[in-house]
C-alpha cells in the first residue's frame, strides 16, 4: 500500500521545506519512494534494528543530507525531534509489525517456518529474547501474552505444554515450540487460520519488543508534532495495532463539547480530520504481488488545529 500511502501523505510534503518521519525504516523502500516523490522533502528515518540503518543508510546514499537516519524506536520520536531542534513536521509515516527483512533472516527467530534461534528481538543489541520469555515467565504471565498479543484461543492449553517442555530441557529454537504447539492444539484449532503457531509467534515478538506499549506512546506523540496541514499515514498488520490507531485518531477528530452548547468553543472543536474511511484494505492485484500486504490496513489523518492533544 505503498502508493496510497504517498497520496495521503502527497499534500502535506509537496510544500517546499516539508520534513516527513519515517518512524519504521526497515531497508529504506517507503523512505526511497518519499524522497523521490517530494524531492524538496528531507527525511528523518528511524529504526531501532542496527543492520537495518546500515542497509538503508546504503540505500539512501544517493539522496545525501536530505536523509537523517537515527537509532531509535518509534516511541522516541519526540526526543529524536527535539535533539534535531525540529519542533514540528509536515508528514509521518508509520509502516507496523516485523520488516521484511527480519522475517528472511533465518537467525533473527521471527520466522514460524523455518527453524532459528528463538530471538524476535528487533534491536539485538539490547532487552530479552523469546526463549527468556517462554523459559523464565510464569505461566499466568504466559497465558495473558498470548491471549491479549495473540488472540489465542488455545492460550492455556499451549502454555501447559510449554512449562511441562521447559522443565525437561529449556527452549532454545523455534522448530520445538512449532511442534509443541501443533501437538498440543485440538484438531479442530489446526484446520483454521493458517499455521498454527503463528498467534503464539505474534504475541512473543510483541512482548519482547514492547511493541503495543511503544505504539501507545508514539501515535499521540506523532500527533503533537505534526503541524498544522501536516499529514500522518500508518499501515497496521494486526487488529491490536489497528485498533490502538484507530482510538487516537477518533478521539482527535471528535468534538469534545459537552452537549447543549449553542456555539462550540475552540478548545473542543476537532483537532484532526480523517483522511480514511474507516481502515482502507490493499487490492487483490497487491496481493498477488506480495502475499505479505494481505492483513494490512491504512489509516491516515491531517492536523487541522493547532492546539496540541
Amino acid at each position: 500500500m505503498l502508493q496510497r500511502c504517498l497520496d495521503l501523505l502527497a499534500p502535506a510534503l509537496e510544500r517546499p521545506g516539508a520534513v516527513v518521519v519515517d518512524c519504521t525504516l526497515g531497508l529504506g523502500g517507503h523512505s526511497e519512494a518519499l524522497l523521490t516523490r517530494f524531492p524538496e522533502a528531507r527525511l528523518i528515518g528511524l529504526d531501532r534494528d542496527k543492520e537495518a540503518l546500515r542497509l538503508s543508510g546504503e540505500r539512501l546514499k544517493p539522496f545525501g543530507d536530505r536523509a537523517t537516519l537515527v537509532h531509535a524506536i518509534y516511541a522516541d520520536i519526540a526526543e529524536v525531534l527535539d535533539d534535531l531542534r525540529i519542533p514540528t513536521v509536515q508528514g509521518i509515516l508509520f509502516d507496523l509489525g516485523v520488516s521484511s527483512m527480519q522475517l528472511d533472516e533465518a537467525d533473527r527467530g521471527f520466522a514460524y517456518a523455518q527453524d532459528a534461534p528463538l530471538d524476535m528481538r528487533m534491536d539485538q543489541t539490547t532487552g530479552i529474547s523469546a526463549a527468556e520469555v517462554l523459559n523464565t515467565y510464569a505461566p499466568g504471565e504466559l497465558v495473558r501474552i498470548l491471549r491479549q498479543y495473540g488472540e489465542e484461543k488455545q492460550a492455556k492449553r499451549i502454555v501447559s505444554a510449554v512449562v511441562r517442555g521447559r522443565e525437561k530441557e529449556p527452549f532454545t529454537n523455534s522448530a520445538r515450540l512449532v511442534e509443541l504447539i501443533r501437538d498440543a492444539l485440538p484438531q479442530a484449532a489446526k484446520r483454521t487460520g493458517g499455521n498454527p503457531a503463528k498467534r503464539t509467534f505474534q504475541a512473543l515478538r510483541i512482548e519482547v519488543n514492547g511493541e503495543l506499549s511503544g505504539l501507545e506512546r508514539a501515535i499521540p506523540a506523532a500527533v503533537d508534532r505534526i503541524a498544522v496541514g501536516g499529514r500522518i499515514a500508518v499501515l497496521s498488520y494486526h487488529s491490536l495495532e489497528d485498533r490502538l490507531v484507530k482510538q487516537v485518531f477518533a478521539a482527535g477528530a471528535a468534538n469534545t463539547a459537552p452537549p447543549g452548547l449553542p456555539v462550540v468553543p475552540e478548545k473542543y472543536q476537532p483537532k484532526l480530520k480523517l483522511l480514511t474511511r474507516g481502515a482502507e484494505l490493499p487490492t487483490e492485484e497487491e496481493i498477488a504481488e506480495n502475499r505479505r500486504a494481505a492483513p494490512a490496513r491504512c489509516r491516515g489523518v491531517e492536523r487541522i488545529r493547532e492546539a496540541r492533544l
